[in-house]
């Protein structure tokens, strides 16, 4: 009886959370230009309107390529910064681990006005470029927290191994970390990209006014009323959310991934 009151309260705990996407989700197939729930008949029309409408379609195109730059980005800053943690076990190394999570402890608005100001002050505020940097900065620490794991994962005894056999740093990297953490390489890209492709203030306050990604494109559209398509874009959001960590539980140890310890390192 405990254990079916259990199901039956996480059951009810699961419908109240999934509720606003429930509702969302029905908003997105009206067949009318309303935000009505209940929908209002049945049309997938305004998904389509995402690619066929030029200005949805270029703000999509948008907020890829901003997303895998930036992620791609992040992987380069936190891939050498996480060897060098891993390998110099010092004191002091421990203000770079700092630095790196220290642009995603802050509030979103402080990170975004920092780096507004630093691209005014510099004259390069507006390049699309200058997005790239700023979110690459802002979520470089979810890389660099999967990839450390990854590196703490490594038995230092391979290492040792490669370096008594005469292989050097580069080839001991090459041929041994590498393998062993491209998983967490991988998982590390898509959490960025993934929050980098949901990113609204830091963008806004970069390039807002020279380029439109999807978030920044949504805000703008509320000006000249709702329509179902914002809801059709908030699904997608979703589902390339749910599809990339979905491939990464798959073929990866998403709990480790997440920082959860195994039954062994308990």
């Amino acid at each position: 009886m405990t254990t079916l009151l259990q199901r039956l309260y996480f059951t009810l705990i699961g419908l109240f959370l999934a509720l606003p996407l429930i509702v969302v989700a029905g908003v997105s197939v009206n067949a009318r230009q309303t935000l009505a729930f209940p929908p209002q008949g049945f049309s997938l029309s305004w998904y389509g309107e995402i690619f066929a409408n030029p200005e949805w379609r270029n703000a999509l195109l948008a907020s890829l390529t901003l997303a895998a730059f930036s992620a791609a980005l992040a992987l380069l800053i936190a891939l050498p910064l996480a060897w060098f943690l891993w390998r110099r076990v010092a004191p002091w190394a421990s203000i770079f681990q700092i630095l790196g999570i220290a642009p995603f402890t802050l509030p979103p608005v402080i990170t975004a006005l920092g780096l507004l100001t630093f691209w005014a002050t510099t004259g390069f505020y507006g390049q699309p470029w200058t997005a790239v940097i700023s979110h690459a900065i802002f979520f470089v620490t979810l890389p660099l927290v999967t990839i450390s794991l990854g590196f703490s994962a490594i038995d230092r005894s391979f290492v040792e191994a490669a370096a008594t056999l005469g292989a050097d740093d580069r080839t001991i990297f090459r041929t041994v970390v590498l393998p062993l953490i491209l998983p967490y390489l991988v998982s590390g890209y898509a959490f960025a990209f993934v929050l980098s492709l949901n990113e609204y203030i830091v963008a806004y306050m970069t390039v807002g006014f020279t380029m439109e990604t999807l978030p920044i494109k949504i805000f703008n559209a509320l000006r000249y009323g709702y329509t179902p398509t914002m809801a059709s874009v908030t699904i997608l959001f979703v589902a390339v959310a749910a599809l990339i960590f979905g491939l990464v539980a798959r073929f990866g140890d998403l709990p480790k991934l997440l920082g959860a310890m195994s039954p062994a390192d308990k």
